[in-house]
Parts: C-alpha cells; sequence; structure tokens
C-alpha cells in the first residue's frame, strides 16, 4: 500500500488546534462563520480593487452571472 505524507503549514496546524476547541456544534459554527467573513471581506477588497483598476466593470459581472458552472456529466 502507497501512503503519502501531509505536511500542514502553520496556518493549517493553528486551524486545526482551534477547531479542537470547538466542544459544541455551535462553536463549530460560530467559528465557520468567522472564517466565512473573514473570506469573503477578502474577497469584497479585491473585487473593489478590480473595480477602482477598471479590471472588473458591469459587463465582466454580467458574464460571470450569466457564466455555466455546473461539471459537464457525461454518460458511459
Amino acid at each position: 500500500m502507497i501512503t503519502s505524507q501531509r505536511t500542514f503549514n502553520p496556518i493549517q496546524l493553528h486551524l486545526l488546534e482551534m477547531f479542537n476547541h470547538c466542544n459544541t456544534d455551535g462553536m463549530m459554527n460560530e467559528l465557520k462563520d468567522v472564517l466565512s467573513d473573514f473570506y469573503a471581506r477578502k474577497v469584497q477588497a479585491e473585487a473593489d480593487r478590480m473595480w477602482n483598476e477598471g479590471s472588473l466593470d458591469g459587463e465582466a459581472i454580467e458574464r460571470i452571472l450569466n457564466e455555466h458552472w455546473r461539471t459537464p456529466y457525461t454518460e458511459a
């Protein structure tokens, strides 16, 4: 059997330790919400930056909204 060794970076290790202290589903959900808010702010900041530099505009947003994101499945 082939096994692979995975090394976690310091951020991953810290997050694992944080989740280790979640004793209830409520605590876990609260921590997940905090992480989701963190990434939402990062995405918003990047979108604002792109808008201000002109690489993102209303037309680009419309293209994104109309993009088909589902994985194409083919029958075997």
